[in-house]
Parts: C-alpha cells; sequence; structure tokens
C-alpha cells in the first residue's frame, strides 16, 4: 500500500534557518575561545540544536498517517558526544589538515548517527496501532546495542587522540627542537596563565654577542652546537621559580618569580659566568659573550608586550655599552634609543622634503690674519625634533648606505654656492667637503666629483676634498688610487682633523 505525502516549506525554511543560525554561532564561537575546555563546553548546547533542527526537519513531510516519537535520548547523547570530540580536536591552536579531517569525521560521524536514531525513534500511525519502520512493535535491541558500542568505540579513539595531543603534540608545539627548552609559545602560554600572578616578576633577556660572526665563519652547523650547549648551561638556572626559554636564533629569555633587584643582579651575573666559559665544539675552542637586558614588574610594564620590550631596550644598551654586561631598563636611555629610531626612520623622508641645509665655516690663517677657504658642515631642520647635532645622524647615514647620495647632494650645494659668492664678487676662496670611507668604496668619488665641477662651472681648484686618518683602516691601495684621480682633476686634497678620528662633518664648531 502506498501513502501519498507533500512537504510543508515553512518547516522546511524553519529548519534550514535552525541549522545555519547554529553552525555559524558554532563556528563563531569556536574560533574566539582559546582553551580547549572552554571549547568543549559549548559543544553541547549546539549539538542540541542540532537535534532539534533535525527533529523539526523530520515535520515537513506530510502524510496520510500520524508520526510521533519516543525518548530520543539516544540520538542526543550521539550528537553530544561526536561534538564534544569533534571540537576537541579541532582546536584553533597547531590546528592542522589532519586535525580537520578527524574533526570532520567525529563530527558527521555524530551527525549521521543523530540522524538515524532519530530516525529510529519515529512510530507511524495508521488507525489506531503504531507501526515501526519494518512493520514490527518490537524494539530493535541489534542496532540499539550496536550503536552504543560504535559510540563507546568512538570515545575510546578521541581519548586516545586527546593523549597522543596533550603529551606528544603538544611537546613538539611548545618545546623548542635544538635545545629542549620551551619556546616562545610556550611562553606566550606562561603569561596567560600567569597575567594576574606577575607582582614581583624579573624579566632577564639574554642575546649571544657577535654570534653572527661564529656563524659565518664557522658554520651553522657549529653555530646550532653552540645555541645548544648555552642551552643547557642556562637549563642549570630552572627552578620552581625560574623558567627559562629560547625565543629567537641566539635570544633566550629567563623569568623569576618574587624577585627583588638585587636578586635579578645576582642571577644576571651567574648568567654572564656561565655564559662565558669556553666552548668545545669540533675542534674549536670558542669563548662568547652576552648581553642582558633586565626589567622588573611593575617598575618597567605591567603586562608582557610592555615588559618584553623594556628588557629588549635595556639588552641593546648593555651592547651599546660594550657587551658582556647586563643593563636594567632605564627610561631616559628608551628615550634616546626611541630618538635615534625616529632619527634614523626619518632620514630618507628628510631627503626629500630638503630637510637638509648646508652651512660654512671660515678656515682662518693666523698669520696673515685673513681667510683661507671655507668649510662646507651638514645640518639637518627635523620636521618635528627641530635642529638636530650631526653626532646624532651621521652614523646612522653612514649604516643606512645614505651617506653616498647625501655626500654628493653636499657637493653640489657646496659647489653651486662657491659658484655664485665669485660671479657675485662676495669671495673667491676654496670650498672643501669631508668625505666618509664608504663613499670611496663605492667607487663612484671621482665620476662624482667629474661630473659636479662639469654642471657648476666651479674650477677644480676652488675644490678641496678632506679626508681623515681612519682611512688607513679601510683599503688604503685603493683610496691612494682614487685620491691620485681626483689630483689629477686639479681637486685640493687635504688630511683633516689629524688624530682626531672624527670627521668636520659633524663639527658643532660654527662661526660666520
Amino acid at each position: 500500500m502506498y501513502l501519498q505525502g507533500h512537504y510543508n516549506y515553512w518547516i522546511v525554511l524553519l529548519s534550514f534557518i535552525i541549522a545555519i543560525l547554529t553552525s555559524y554561532s558554532a563556528l563563531n564561537l569556536t574560533t574566539k575561545i582559546s582553551r580547549a575546555q572552554g571549547r568543549t563546553k559549548i559543544g553541547w548546547p549546539f549539538s542540541v540544536a542540532f537535534v532539534i533542527g533535525s527533529f523539526v526537519g523530520m515535520l515537513v513531510l506530510h502524510m496520510d498517517m500520524q508520526v510521533s516519537y519516543n525518548v530520543a535520548i539516544l540520538s542526543m547523547v550521539a550528537s553530544v558526544i561526536s561534538s564534544y570530540i569533534a571540537l576537541l580536536i579541532a582546536m584553533p591552536q597547531n590546528i592542522n589538515r589532519w586535525k580537520f579531517a578527524i574533526g570532520g569525521f567525529f563530527m558527521g560521524s555524530g551527525i549521521v548517527t543523530m540522524h538515524y536514531t532519530g530516525m529510529k525513534a519515529a512510530l507511524f500511525w495508521y488507525g489506531s496501532s503504531p507501526v515501526n519502520q519494518d512493520g514490527s512493535d518490537e524494539i530493535n535491541w541489534f542496532l540499539l546495542i550496536g550503536v552504543l558500542l560504535a559510540m563507546l568505540f568512538i570515545l575510546i579513539i578521541s581519548w586516545v587522540a586527546m593523549f597522543f595531543d596533550r603529551h606528544i603534540l603538544e611537546k613538539l608545539a611548545y618545546s623548542d627542537s635544538l635545545t629542549g627548552l620551551p619556546n616562545r609559545h610556550e611562553m606566550n602560554r606562561y603569561f596567560e596563565e600567569h597575567t594576574e600572578n606577575l607582582s614581583g616578576t624579573a624579566l632577564l633577556l639574554i642575546d649571544l654577542d657577535q654570534f653572527k660572526k661564529i656563524n659565518d665563519t664557522l658554520g651553522h652547523d657549529v653555530g646550532d652546537l653552540l645555541v645548544q650547549q648555552v642551552g643547557e648551561r642556562l637549563q642549570t638556572f630552572l627552578g620552581e621559580k625560574r623558567q627559562v626559554f629560547r625565543i629567537g636564533g641566539d635570544e633566550y629569555l629567563v623569568i623569576m618569580g618574587d624577585c627583588e633587584s638585587t636578586l635579578a643582579e645576582q642571577l644576571a651575573e651567574d648568567v654572564l659566568n656561565a655564559i662565558t666559559l669556553p666552548y668545545h665544539i669540533q675542534e674549536n675552542e670558542l669563548h662568547i659573550t652576552a648581553s642582558i637586558g633586565i626589567s622588573l614588574y611593575p617598575q618597567h610594564g605591567k603586562d608582557q608586550s610592555t615588559l618584553l620590550k623594556s628588557a629588549d631596550t635595556a639588552m641593546y644598551n648593555a651592547k651599546n655599552a660594550g657587551k658582556n654586561q647586563y643593563c636594567f631598563y632605564n627610561e631616559e636611555k628608551d628615550k634616546y634609543l626611541n630618538r635615534g629610531m625616529e632619527l634614523e626612520k626619518g632620514l630618507r623622508k628628510a631627503m626629500t622634503h630638503q630637510e637638509f641645509f648646508v652651512v660654512y665655516q671660515p678656515k682662518w690663517n693666523e698669520q696673515t690674519n685673513r681667510p683661507v677657504g671655507l668649510k662646507a658642515l651638514l645640518r639637518w631642520n627635523h620636521s618635528k625634533l627641530g635642529l638636530v647635532s650631526p653626532v646624532e645622524f651621521i652614523p646612522s647615514v653612514e649604516e643606512t648606505g645614505l651617506i653616498v647620495s647625501m655626500t654628493r647632494w653636499i657637493l653640489e650645494e657646496a659647489c653651486s654656492q662657491n659658484k655664485r659668492w665669485i660671479q657675485e664678487g662676495v669671495l673667491h676662496l676654496p670650498i672643501s667637503v669631508n668625505l666618509s670611507a664608504r663613499v670611496f668604496q663605492s667607487h663612484c668619488l671621482v665620476e662624482m666629483v667629474q661630473k659636479v665641477l662639469h654642471d657648476t662651472g666651479l674650477p677644480p681648484e676652488l675644490l678641496e676634498i678632506e679626508i681623515t686618518e681612519s682611512m688607513v683602516f679601510y683599503d688604503l691601495e685603493d683610496i691612494m688610487r682614487q685620491l691620485k684621480l681626483l689630483r689629477h682633476l686639479g681637486v685640493r686634497l687635504s688630511m683633516d682633523d689629524f688624530r682626531a678620528g672624527y670627521s668636520s662633518l659633524v663639527s658643532d664648531n660654527l662661526t660666520y
């Protein structure tokens, strides 16, 4: 006998809405919750919602018979357990395709199990007596036992997967493979767990001095072994209130609780003494030092980011002070360091916005009491910081490689100005420009000077090139070759600030 039926499309729409809203809410919340316990706790309400959506969907079919349901506890249990397992496995931390696949398997299995156990709970009434789907009034105990065994098997597999995840994968994810120390991920988790209990905590940020030189000269294999041995020495400082992390290539972090400044100072000294002991690696005896920056809670910060930044600043201050020492965070030094970074950032913009200018210092002959020349000096009128001393920005100009283009600009400005003074009859004196060794290393100096003289029309004898005795630390033979070429052009040459070691480009003795 065939029964005719039709769908109630409004109920179909309702079931779609329930499914969409439930799925969206589940995905949205689970991605925002950081801990597995929180994610799995929200699994059961969504599972119940899935069950409700499923049973609402079963109401869409209208037939010439009545449909009722036994208590669908088994269907709900299947959905809850499978959702719990899927959310537990598919964690946002360290998520990968394998976890997605396993989590999807359990979620899909739960949905299918929920659906068919829910269908099994349906009773179809035609007349006055209910009839099961197979035509019998008896409960299918084999199906019930089979479903329970399947769910038990799924639970066992999930427990095994959780054990593997917690004890093996977690160790791989939160420990450094080279030294065995906790890594940056574990450091972040440490701060998350101790956010409320950082009072009296000291951070010691350790950076090995000249580690790059060892990598470049002896190879990365030796560098890795050195990092490993340093890690082994730092492990000796582990204790009940001490944690040691490797957070970078040659950077380590020691966190010490209930620590006063004197204890942090003593710990830093002990760490330095341990690191400076000789290392024997592949028939090489290596001696290395370290620089340590120290920050304290709450004096130097009240959160992870600020404390690490303060320790990092203090570590760079230790390096700038000569290395192989420790420094506490100092706000004044931090301002100086930030000022240096601000200047370095603004160098290129300063060239574009014409913030640099040249002043001219007279050279005076005491015997004749007459000027014998002028010296071109560079100055910077910073848009925010005002007039900046060359002592501050010239080192950054050389480090960033801008010294070559800046020297070309100074030559053009000085030669153009001197040409105008000659034409106006103001004076007829040579003008000198001090050169950095990096300009000689660029191998474009002779061409640069030749072009400037041609473009400005300044006679070569009215341009003087000054160098310092520090040039002897570079390729002296190549420098002498370029100086001879300049001499052939007719340009004057002189030694500036003999035995001073500093370029007159940074002189602040301004006279007009």
